[in-house]
């Protein structure tokens, strides 16, 4: 496929975000060249176009967002069927004409968290739309092929597109290990707090009480099943009301996604004594202060998520039997042709969007 070229969204710098065409990948050993049918705009996408870096990672040079996807398996790069899979991942290579998932994390394979099962804790591990690593945002995109992961026909493609944030959740209440009837709390109404407030419910766990500071997402949550959607720009208010909704003890299980520093410190002050919270959202400061006492004297267990792993098997099995309804978070669509204006919309009006949805790519 030498010379062959596609057309993709290339990030250039904050704030510069271009259509332009460039090479067309080739699968090489071992990977699956997927033609790109539907992309979800993840939080992430959205820092790197606003701020050209998120934690570790910095846009220092042109590249290609994106890593919710879904797609059709165009061609098998040779022996992609041989070797074995990551713990959790599929074994069989995908045949061409395939729907697939895109699981955008690909790891060593070889290192001990690789080989106990926990690869997403790889060193070495190369997450599509990470810079310098290109992602889905293009006609095509290339991946190790055990690692695109079968779509059941009775899912739609913007559902596909959402299995990847769906993997989220559920690697954030596996690593809780919430328990059916136990409440649970989520800090952060954006897409994967909501999310996480439906896996949760798929898990058996609730009633559901979700704190954000916006109240469209509020009234997102109480629409989507929370119990309760509590204000949390009221602070002490706030977790004055948490604890008067559940008789002064606090939730067992509370969950942050709301990638903010107040929201991650909150979080342990609606805990019960000998709950967990569970850290998912990426907050915009690397230390902050946190009620380390409260922690202590309530004996919490404090979990942090690094992703995902083992989770999209059953990310698409809640979904497939509908016990997980991903449908009414998209709120906004675009086709690629649009791309630029999806992602400047999504940054300038974020009271208005849970999940933007860009279309397939193509030449118009």
């Amino acid at each position: 496929m030498g010379g062959v070229t596609m057309q993709a969204a290339v990030l250039h710098a904050a704030g510069d975000l271009r259509v332009e065409e460039v090479p067309q990948p080739e699968p090489r050993e071992g990977e699956a060249l997927v033609r790109i049918r539907a992309n979800g705009l993840c939080g992430s996408d959205i820092h790197f176009y606003e701020a050209g870096r998120l934690g570790p990672f910095v846009v220092d040079r042109p590249y290609i967002p994106g890593h919710e996807a879904v797609g059709v398996v165009e061609a098998i790069g040779r022996d992609a069927g041989a070797g074995s899979a990551a713990h959790g991942a599929p074994a069989s290579r995908p045949a061409p004409g395939t729907r697939v998932a895109i699981e955008p994390g690909i790891p060593c394979r070889r290192c001990s968290h690789c080989k106990h099962g926990r690869y997403n804790l790889c060193t070495s591990v190369r997450f599509l739309s990470a810079p310098p690593e290109n992602g889905t945002f293009a006609e095509y995109a290339t991946l190790a092929a055990d690692f695109c992961h079968v779509v059941p026909d009775a899912l739609s493609d913007e559902e596909a597109a959402l299995v990847e944030p769906v993997s989220v959740g559920v690697h954030a209440c596996n690593r809780a290990a919430v328990r059916p009837g136990e409440p649970f709390a989520v800090v952060g109404a954006g897409p994967i707090g909501l999310i996480t407030m439906l896996v949760g419910y798929a898990y058996g766990a609730g009633p559901a009480t979700v704190v954000d500071i916006a109240a469209n997402r509020r009234a997102k949550a109480i629409e989507l099943g929370a119990a309760h959607a509590v204000d949390g720009s009221k602070g002490d208010e706030a977790v004055a009301e948490v604890m008067e909704l559940t008789q002064g003890e606090g939730v067992p299980y509370v969950f942050d996604t709301s990638g903010a520093s107040a929201g991650c410190a909150f979080a342990p002050r609606i805990t019960r004594r000998g709950g967990v919270v569970t850290l998912v959202g990426w907050p915009e400061l690397s230390a902050f202060p946190f009620p380390i006492e409260e922690v202590i004297e309530k004996e919490l267990d404090i979990r942090g998520i690094n992703r995902y792993c083992n989770t999209y098997p059953t990310a698409l099995r809640l979904m497939e039997s509908r016990k997980l309804d991903v449908r009414p978070l998209i709120s906004h669509r675009f086709g690629f042709n649009e791309v630029v204006h999806a992602f400047e919309f999504a940054s300038a009006h974020r009271d208005q969007t849970i999940k933007v949805l860009v279309g397939q790519a193509g030449r118009s």
